[in-house]
């Protein structure tokens, strides 16, 4: 597309894209006190196609006009109930956001101003599902009772966040309503600020229940792990006594490299994504800018001792998968290579078997030939023989006898140069062959 005020040459086709990609997901601005209720839901692709219908019909019953299909952020106003949505890459997430705080704590959730069965219907599977209040600090007293009244008794994480603008309180703990907890108290942060410490507690949550998705397969590949490591230590065992047959050894080598070789296939991009996410978690806490609170374990230090162990187990099954299909292949090259020495060397002894055999027919081939040559000069003497005889009866002065004994050397002389020039002619034709 041209400059529109002609001073510059034409764009790039995704140039307005990506220089809107920085404002795809703004924080909203979030008036104090409000409840929030934040849903993420793995969606696979035929789900993620259903989600823009079920989204319309959500805001037909609303009375509102329907988005565009396929936007990857959007916010609406449904009567007293904000609405986000936002497309991720392996998950789809919806904010719901109400003002007030509720008559008991985590009473009256903005899911419930929903039509009824419209959320229990909605495309995906929930990964995470969190609500939140933040509130006035005028109402909040950093005290157990009013922890325990909101987290009903558990154990709370928190601190203060944004260089003292506010505090995070949470228990990271599914609740019985499948809903986890979080309390953000306002001591003076902005609209936006507010809208921003509520998304990073939001995204925390999502982004760690999504890394943790890999820890159930690193603890099945982990037996994986165990079985193949005791397997490899028999095979090198037996490679290295020379046990058995080389090629069956290397039949059952084979075997075990295309089994790593499926579960890393099965697992590699599933532990790449935790990683991934587990970076994104760490980079939200870093955001909050916390400060430690009297009596209570930071979100920070919180993450570190119980999540940051299950992500690096991810990490240490996924390097172990690579370490052990890297030395089952070196463990299959050497065997591999063992096997072709032996098939070489029978190659060796074939061949020189059939250089014996060849020299022997060879010697075979020369005394069939001098016994054909001796045949031959037999029957050429007796026809000079015959010849002379007749020759001699029809009066010709000659001792066929004498002749018969004459012809024999000058016979062996011209066999012996017709032979020399055959065998030359073959020996010719054979080299020009090759």
């Amino acid at each position: 597309m041209t400059d529109a005020h002609g001073l510059l040459p034409s764009d790039y086709p995704q140039r307005q894209v990506l220089a809107d990609e920085v404002h795809s997901r703004p924080a909203q601005a979030l008036q104090t006190p409000c409840r929030a209720t934040y849903i993420a839901l793995v969606v696979t692709p035929e789900e993620r196609r259903r989600e823009d219908a079920h989204l319309a019909a959500l805001f037909s019953a609303q009375g509102v006009e329907p988005p565009q299909p396929g936007a990857s952020h959007l916010v609406a106003q449904l009567g007293a109930l904000r609405l986000r949505r936002e497309l991720h890459g392996e998950f789809t997430s919806y904010t719901f956001i109400a003002p007030g705080m509720g008559a008991t704590p985590f009473s009256e959730a903005p899911v419930a101003m929903l039509p009824t069965g419209w959320l229990a219907s909605t495309p995906g599977r929930v990964v995470a599902a969190v609500h939140a209040k933040v509130i006035p600090s005028e109402y909040a007293q950093a005290d157990a009772q009013f922890l325990a009244s909101h987290f009903a008794g558990n154990i709370v994480v928190g601190s203060d966040v944004g260089q003292g603008g506010g505090r995070v309180y949470s228990d990271f703990r599914i609740h019985a309503d499948g809903f986890s907890r979080v309390v953000i108290v306002n001591e003076r942060f902005t609209s936006r600020q507010t809208g921003r410490m509520l998304q990073r507690a939001f995204e925390i949550e999502a982004y760690r229940m999504m890394a943790l998705l890999a820890l159930p397969l690193a603890r099945e590949q982990g037996l994986l792990l165990a079985q193949a490591n005791t397997t490899l230590a028999t095979l090198a065992a037996r490679i290295a006594a020379a046990e058995g047959d080389d090629e069956a050894l290397l039949h059952e080598v084979t075997q075990l490299a295309s089994t790593l070789e499926g579960a890393l296939a099965v697992s590699q991009s599933r532990f790449g994504a935790c990683k991934a996410y587990a970076e994104l978690v760490a980079m939200r806490i870093a955001e909050l800018r916390e400060e430690r609170l009297a009596g209570l374990q930071p979100l920070g230090e919180f993450m570190e001792r119980r999540f940051t162990p299950a992500v690096r187990t991810c990490h240490a099954v996924s390097q172990r998968l690579n370490e052990l299909s890297e030395r089952v292949a070196r463990a299959g090259a050497l065997l591999s290579t063992r096997v072709d020495i032996a098939r070489e060397r029978q190659n060796q002894e074939l061949l020189a078997s059939m250089d014996r055999r060849g020299r022997t027919q060879l010697k075979i081939q020369q005394a069939v030939e001098g016994l054909s040559l001796a045949a031959i000069l037999y029957y050429v003497v007796g026809v000079i023989g015959i010849l002379a005889r007749g020759l001699h009866g029809a009066g010709a002065r000659i001792d066929p006898d004498r002749v018969e004994s004459l012809s024999i050397p000058v016979v062996v002389v011209l066999l012996i140069v017709v032979s020399h020039r055959l065998r030359r002619r073959v020996r010719s034709e054979s080299e020009s062959g090759d």
